[in-house]
């Protein structure tokens, strides 16, 4: 099955917390003259609550109907790149939805990877804790649970530890298949 800049309208960036979605996600949209989105911005933006305000007052539950809703609305646009949020891929229907809305990839990463990444990053702090455990526990528990999904609605899987042009240089490529 060929996706290409010929097929493909859109790409789907799904992995978890500091995978590099966003920065790779923005480095490809810049390279190919698409527009980027991050749909966890989208739905702080939509919400005008920040994903701790949201959690707080609506639970993940809410959280999660919101994230369904902003993957709805990226259908809808052509040439774009979106970096999707690290729990995107939990409901079958947003799987569907990605898998069926454009071409998906998987930035994979290892536990030391994600764990170095998000103690040096000020912004996972803002984040709520999935599990309230140490750094390096939770990210081992959420891939455990996760890293199937990921690659069950991937069409690709790239390694996160990759440098950025490197990856914008293998998306490319799988773009023009």
């Amino acid at each position: 099955m060929s996706h290409g800049m010929k097929h493909a309208r859109r790409v789907y960036l799904v992995g978890p917390r500091a995978s590099g979605k966003t920065t790779v996600g923005k480095a490809l949209a810049a390279r190919a003259g698409w527009n980027f989105e991050d749909t966890d911005a989208t739905v702080v933006a939509t919400a005008g609550m920040t994903v701790e305000q949201i959690v707080e007052r609506e639970g993940w539950e809410g959280f999660r109907r919101r994230e369904t809703e902003a993957l709805r609305a990226t259908l809808g646009r052509d040439c774009l790149v979106a970096a999707t949020g690290g729990g995107m891929v939990l409901a079958d229907e947003n799987r569907r939805m990605l898998r069926e809305g454009g071409l998906v990839v998987y930035l994979r990463g290892s536990v030391e990877l994600l764990a170095g990444r998000l103690a040096r990053d000020p912004l996972a702090a803002q984040r709520p804790s999935l599990t309230g455990r140490p750094i390096a526990d939770e990210v081992a528990g959420v891939l455990a649970a996760r890293e199937l999904l990921y690659r069950e609605c991937a069409h690709a899987v790239l390694d996160a530890g990759d440098g950025v042009q490197a990856l914008v240089d293998r998306l490319v490529l799988l773009l023009e298949e």
